[in-house]
């Protein structure tokens, strides 16, 4: 059974995800920590809960969700996973950094890449992978069959759905694998989204305006 936590961070309010089970390991998924203040809440969960982070995983690799791969690295020698077709866009980061004028620590580069399809798993917990681009080139989503919950990064929010104007979105993508690839997931599926609150399967597929 595995238990997540979420943190927003960063001028964007992205959600950092802890995902962990009963075996005490836990995998962080697209951290945006940006200040001292949210790495140390984000540490401090982890040393209280005696965690031990085997995983960093990203979504994709917009600037606010890896602005905490570096410290990760850091605190906790994990480098990032992620699909190769999101390298693209962290090399585009520094740049749109020095635009934003938001500080930006070089995330170290994945030793592994991600498939489009099968599955990665850390203690207990599986986490199937759902290739879903739209909003970034090469977007990833992990879902947790046994625990019927997905994290969908910047794909599918409350009400809402990506952004698709940033280079290498497309609408139409987009909303194609959110029916082909999400909609087609339990009713009952938990979304924990890249911003906002979390959402089910069966209520975006109800309300969701943009289908």
């Amino acid at each position: 059974m595995a238990s997540i936590q979420a943190f927003p961070n960063n001028p964007y309010q992205e959600n950092t995800y802890l995902l962990y089970d009963n075996s005490g390991e836990c995998a962080i998924i697209d951290p945006g920590m940006y200040t001292a203040a949210e790495q140390n809440a984000v540490v401090n969960f982890i040393t209280q809960h005696q965690l031990k982070p085997v995983l960093l995983l990203n979504t994709h690799c917009h600037i606010d969700h890896i602005l905490g791969n570096k410290f990760v690295f850091d605190q906790y020698g994990l480098k990032p996973q992620f699909h190769e077709g999101e390298l693209v866009v962290m090399q585009a980061t520094p740049v749109w950094a020095q635009q934003s004028g938001i500080r930006y620590e070089l995330s170290p580069l994945p030793e592994v890449y991600l498939p489009e399809t099968g599955s990665i798993s850390f203690g207990n917990t599986t986490l199937e992978l759902i290739f879903a681009p739209g909003h970034s080139p090469a977007h990833l989503c992990f879902y947790d069959k046994a625990d019927n919950l997905l994290i969908g990064g910047d794909v599918l929010f409350r009400g809402s759905i990506g952004r698709y104007d940033l280079p290498g979105g497309n609408q139409a993508q987009l909303l194609k694998n959110i029916e082909e690839k999400l909609f087609i997931l339990p009713q009952d599926c938990t979304v924990y989204p890249g911003h906002g609150p979390e959402t089910t399967i069966g209520y975006e597929r109800e309300t969701n305006p943009f289908f």
